[in-house]
């Protein structure tokens, strides 16, 4: 989800986030380059595995745990940087090499700790840190565009505990590698202490219980550190089996004792949306995990395989149709966005968070291709369309790069309309939605740099999108289709403006039951000879606006 640009349409949400908004003029820091970039401190070894184990002190707000890093080197061995927020405390660090734990010294710097080894590690080998820390950690106020810890009660006065951390970093509640574009390799294991009275929920399938109190969760896939989340409360619990295209899929939601009636009836729209999903991107991507939808005390996330719902069990969002189409109040706005990471976040993962929109766009497209698959593809045009008044052209939608710093918000209804605008210049729906299947099966459980997904689509799309990439994703300025019709002569002429040197995009459409192909030039204008005695002009350039994402000039 990250801290979703919706905030800026619902009032009771409404938060500011100028330092995520404002990066023309943003000045950087250290701070910002040690956790953004892959310096020499982190790039030198791969994480395997983690293992955490969090005890929280729900009176209090505090925390305390330990975490195993497993990792491996894949360079020669520096100092190694550990991750942890302030105001956290790091207690010791032992390492494990040559079959023995040692304890050893780091240095605190701010939100970092440089554990200082001493010992050469060799190339391909294995070697794992164990570290104890303690604290108050960082409290959400208002998640999950805030992150941190979230100390919540259910109506019934029970502790309802969780984490939001996306953005913020997952180094906001546990020691980590947190970047990106490391995500351990063999997944990772939860262990969560909770009082007698409530249920401890993470990521995974249930691992064994080392006692009463204490309940174990593991992920056998890689996962996004940011998505390793606890979840505390009085759940219930019930499960079924969807018949997927990898055979069995477990389904399992967990939700407050007092929300179950209303929440039985709501998530049946699991079983369509993996049935609209997979039809539209491929098989759900964490068969061996399952899917898990739980329901959390912020709107939601989209937490691998124990995927975050708030969104009060109700259609849309929160009740609002964010496109005011109507179709966005057939669905639950939760449901299915949150669910569609799991193809586009979670199974690929982008390196740097500058290219959040390869996760955003391409799920909040799933929104339209889960509305056209069960309304109809004018339903799909028109939810897609009514986007984009959300998009405000403030700054690019990539970000800086190694900085940490996500682009503008427009990575949602532009990605989204983005998407669109590429599939109708395809013109074959049966190959885009190859290459949609395709991404999730070339880039399957990995991590990517927006420059892989632009040239995986080009490629099977055959037809170069570089300038179109970059027009709508490294420029504000939106293509203007400029035109004019003489009417004696019946004579379109075209051409497009505001666009960047070699802007190709080819528009294809039907119209009146004709078939029309485009390719606009922005250097020269173009004429077309269109005879049909129904022709109108203001119904034919509303064919191509409900397809593209342009702005439109009409000329004398």
């Amino acid at each position: 989800m990250t801290r979703m640009f919706y905030k800026s349409l619902l009032p009771m949400i409404c938060i500011t986030l100028v330092s995520v908004n404002t990066n023309a003029q943003m000045l950087f820091k250290e701070s910002d380059s040690l956790r953004g970039s892959l310096n020499k401190n982190r790039d030198w070894f791969d994480i395997q595995s983690y293992d955490i184990s969090v005890i929280p002190n729900i009176d209090n707000k505090t925390i305390e745990g330990s975490v195993v890093w497993k990792a491996k080197a894949v360079k020669t061995s520096q100092n190694i940087q550990v991750d942890l927020q302030q105001p956290l405390i790091i207690d010791s660090v032992l390492i494990w090499t040559k079959n023995q734990w040692e304890k050893v010294s780091f240095q605190r710097e701010g939100n970092i700790a440089l554990v200082q080894h001493q010992k050469n590690i060799p190339i391909q080998t294995d070697f794992s840190l164990w570290i104890f820390y303690h604290g108050k950690p960082r409290e959400a106020i208002r998640p999950p565009w805030d992150g941190g810890w979230i100390w919540r009660k259910d109506s019934n006065g029970n502790p309802w505990v969780s984490v939001a951390c996306q953005g913020l970093g997952a180094s906001v509640w546990y020691p980590c590698k947190d970047h990106q574009s490391d995500e351990p390799d063999f997944g990772a294991a939860l262990n969560i202490y909770t009082p007698n009275n409530l249920k401890g929920i993470g990521n995974g399938r249930p691992g064994r219980t080392e006692q009463n109190n204490w309940s174990r969760w593991v992920v056998r896939n890689p996962i996004n550190n940011y998505n390793i989340i606890p979840y505390i409360g009085d759940y219930v619990n019930w499960k079924e089996t969807y018949k997927g295209l990898k055979g069995n899929l477990d389904l399992s939601y967990y939700v407050l004792r007092e929300d179950s009636a209303k929440a039985v009836a709501q998530f049946k729209e699991v079983p369509k949306m993996l049935e609209a999903f997979e039809y539209w991107m491929g098989p759900y991507p964490f068969y061996e995990d399952g899917f898990k939808l739980v329901q959390s005390p912020h709107l939601g996330m989209e937490h691998q395989s124990a995927v975050a719902y708030g969104n009060k069990f109700k259609n849309g969002y929160l009740g609002t149709d964010l496109s005011k189409s109507g179709w966005g109040l057939k669905w639950d706005y939760i449901i299915i966005h949150e669910s569609g990471h799991e193809w586009f976040a979670n199974n690929i993962s982008t390196k740097d968070i500058a290219d959040m929109w390869v996760h955003e766009g391409f799920t909040s497209y799933s929104e339209t291709l889960y509305t056209e698959y069960f309304h109809g593809k004018k339903a799909g045009d028109e939810y897609n369309f009514g986007l984009r008044k959300n998009i405000s052209n403030d700054i690019p939608v990539i970000g800086k790069y190694g900085m940490n710093q996500e682009g503008s918000g427009d990575m949602y209804p532009k990605g989204a309309n983005l998407l669109h605008t590429i599939r109708h210049a395809i013109n074959n729906d049966s190959v885009f939605r190859n290459i949609v299947m395709g991404l999730n099966s070339q880039f399957y459980h990995q991590t990517v740099t927006t420059e892989q997904v632009e040239n995986y689509i080009s490629l099977r799309a055959n037809f170069g999108f570089q300038k179109v990439f970059d027009q709508y994703l490294r420029t504000t300025q939106i293509p203007v289709f400029s035109y004019s019709y003489n009417v004696k002569e019946k004579i379109l002429t075209y051409q497009f403006k505001n666009c960047v040197t070699g802007f190709n995009l080819p528009l294809h459409f039907n119209y009146l039951g004709k078939k029309y192909s485009f390719m606009p030039m922005d250097y020269q204008p173009q004429q077309r000879l269109i005879q049909d005695p129904n022709f109108n002009l203001q119904d034919f350039v509303k064919t191509i606006e409900s397809q593209y994402y342009l702005r439109f000039e009409q000329v004398n």
